[in-house]
């Protein structure tokens, strides 16, 4: 029985985490049409040049934009870039 309840919990978080809906911070509202593209933008040059030091650079596709988010604060610490860059990868990506 235990078991039935275990899978079946971690079947619904599994389900929830896959059905996350891609949504950049425009998308939340967060910030102007005009900063989004912006940062978009800055974040589209920036991102082969920071994330292609070290490794092959991943399709912003590939992941949820809450991964983005881990991966990118990992990332800020390893890497010591400024936040306006962070910021502007991670609006990049999550628009992907």
């Amino acid at each position: 029985m235990m078991k039935k309840i275990f899978v079946a919990i971690a079947f619904a978080a599994l389900a929830i985490g896959w059905t996350d809906a891609r949504v950049s911070a425009q998308e939340q509202g967060d910030i102007s049409p005009a900063k989004h593209k912006r940062l978009f933008r800055e974040g589209a040059k920036l991102w082969p040049v920071y994330c292609n030091t070290c490794h092959n650079a991943r399709p912003g596709s590939e992941k949820t934009p809450y991964e983005w988010d881990m991966i990118i604060m990992h990332m800020r610490t390893l890497a010591n870039f400024p936040q306006e860059d962070t910021d502007a990868i991670l609006e990049y990506l999550k628009a992907r």
